[in-house]
């Protein structure tokens, strides 16, 4: 009884089997399910000019959607993201609503990858857990699945992400002016969980 509650307690390892039944679910193979998840206490992320720069041309260029590999490094609980370099994506694993590297960020010869980044061209379901539940959407799946330490997705002008903990934050991107001519010109924000 004790391990049971232990179970449910635990946001560690509630995490560990979520992870496990959401990347079963997902793909079938529980062998495919991190065995550990690692607890870097990150509790920012620092997107240089450069990354910000690459973000708001691909959102406003494609209306499909669009990953990338975030390089940079871990510095005392802050990830600083030094440039976004493009995932290896064939076109047709890329669509409105969904994208799936050929490889990992390291197989395409990117070093320093702290995390992976993809863009919701039209702006809806930016969230890792469904608003007002624990529930994980596919995107928190496939990070807990990954082994990188943040995860985050481009929304308009700004980028949701997280890291273990599934704490979403939110980073301004740049001002609507600066958007002007976006296909998501106007839109509002939604899907940040309380």
């Amino acid at each position: 009884m004790k391990a049971r509650i232990r179970w449910l307690t635990n946001p560690v390892l509630r995490r560990v089997a979520i992870a496990t039944v959401v990347t079963t679910l997902v793909t079938g193979d529980p062998s495919l399910a991190p065995a550990t998840v690692s607890l870097s206490n990150v509790n920012a992320l620092v997107l240089s000019d450069q990354a910000r720069r690459l973000l708001v041309l691909q959102h406003r260029s494609l209306r499909t959607e669009f990953m990338g590999c975030m390089i940079g490094e871990i510095r005392e609980g802050t990830v600083v993201v030094y440039r976004i370099a493009p995932a290896d994506v064939e076109p047709s694993h890329s669509t409105a609503t969904w994208v799936s590297p050929h490889q990992t960020c390291e197989d395409a010869g990117w070093t320093g990858t702290v995390g992976v980044i993809h863009t919701h061209p039209s702006g809806e379901r930016c969230w890792y857990l469904f608003p007002s539940t624990s529930v994980p959407s596919s995107d928190a799946a496939s990070f807990v699945a990954s082994r990188y330490v943040v995860d985050a997705i481009m929304c308009g002008d700004y980028v949701v992400w997280v890291g273990r903990s599934l704490f979403e934050q939110r980073i301004v991107l740049a001002r609507r002016k600066q958007m002007a001519g976006s296909i998501l010109n106007g839109h509002m924000g939604t899907g940040s969980r309380p």
